[in-house]
């Protein structure tokens, strides 16, 4: 019986020990340049509506119940162009990249002519310019909006349907000396909406389809979101992870991890890989170690032992093995990451 037991009891120890050993998810924030990389003197910009209203009878279709054939509707684009532009400003304000992000609030286009655009004339530009203070500006030169409904059924009064709404625009930066050259974003987008077309408010349901304005609008703040990452840098929310094994240097590396001490964490991390002789083992503690220089922001640090890890995983697992696939896409991130921070060292004020 003592035998017994002494075998159940080192056969326990033994499996607590194994499932100590695995993989840990983490959510991180990293830095993301712009990709728009405007000249260090521009620290003020100023956001313009230089676009004319789309007519309502342009962009929105509709298919009845047990039709084929699309038929064209109407929609109204009123303020859609303003909700994008002031939208972008205030996404960029809120990324406190530049010193000022002003939005100017008087169109610029009176004419009627919506499909064709009107770039902002160097006279303008100065007037703009002059009345905001700001260096550059950053106009909505076009703006399309497409909604396209197709009805399914009618189910107490109201109709079932599916909606797919699409946004086309054009952004353009407008500088005192551009030698010529107008940087320019066009930028094209869709959501997809499926439920009950319930507009007179009288009823609810778990899923509803938006208005086709209310469509229109939501495409638009999407939108400008998209195009304040394009003017500056911004934070991106990321997963990583690290790798637990039932080893006393691994555990208190884990644990400076997770109390955010990184460089302790990288001590103890690098003493196991320097005293083990398992490569699988010293691959994910390599592993470690980048995401430890990672969270420091040493990035060429981080590139060198990704690239470690990599190569040991490569060496001395399977082909199509998970770990392979997992440290070859953190080596190509972190190298993504180490070229971007040339980038965002120059945008640097």
């Amino acid at each position: 019986m003592q035998k017994v037991t002494s075998f159940l009891t080192t056969f326990l120890i033994v499996f607590l020990m194994s499932n100590c050993a695995g993989i840990k998810y983490l959510t991180v924030e990293t830095r993301e340049p712009a990709q728009i990389n405007l000249p260090s003197n521009i620290l003020s910009v100023a956001i313009v509506n230089n676009v004319v209203q789309q007519p309502d009878e342009v962009g929105h279709d509709s298919i009845p119940i047990g039709h084929t054939q699309a038929e064209r509707t109407k929609a109204s684009s009123d303020s859609v162009a303003f909700f994008y532009t002031e939208a972008l400003a205030q996404f960029l304000d809120e990324e406190d990249y530049f010193q000022q992000v002003m939005y100017y609030y008087e169109p610029l286009r009176d004419d009627n002519d919506f499909f064709r655009e009107k770039p902002i004339d160097p006279e303008t530009m100065n007037k703009i310019r002059r009345s905001t203070d700001a260096d550059a500006i950053i106009a909505l030169d076009k703006l399309i909006v497409e909604t396209k409904k197709r009805d399914h059924f009618r189910q107490q009064g109201y109709t079932y349907a599916d909606m797919t709404g699409k946004i086309h625009s054009i952004l353009r930066v407008y500088m005192p000396t551009m030698e010529g050259k107008i940087p320019t974003v066009q930028y094209s987008d869709s959501i997809h909406w499926e439920g009950f077309d319930i507009q007179d408010g009288r009823a609810y349901a778990d899923i509803m389809l938006p208005s086709r304005e209310e469509a229109a609008k939501i495409l638009a703040v999407r939108a400008a979101e998209k195009m304040s990452n394009v003017f500056a840098p911004h934070w991106k929310m990321q997963d990583r992870w690290y790798y637990t094994l039932p080893n006393s240097l691994m555990r208190e590396g884990e644990t400076y991890a997770k109390g955010s001490e990184w460089n302790k964490a990288v001590e103890r991390w690098k003493s196991f890989y320097n005293n083990n002789s398992k490569r699988t083992d010293k691959a994910k503690a390599a592993n470690n170690i980048a995401l430890a220089y990672e969270m420091l922001d040493d990035m060429a640090q981080a590139s060198e032992w990704a690239t470690v890890a990599n190569d040991l995983f490569n060496e001395f697992t399977a082909p199509n093995s998970l770990e392979r696939k997992r440290s070859l896409l953190y080596k190509n991130e972190i190298q993504r990451r180490l070229n971007n921070s040339t980038i965002l060292n120059m945008d640097d004020f």
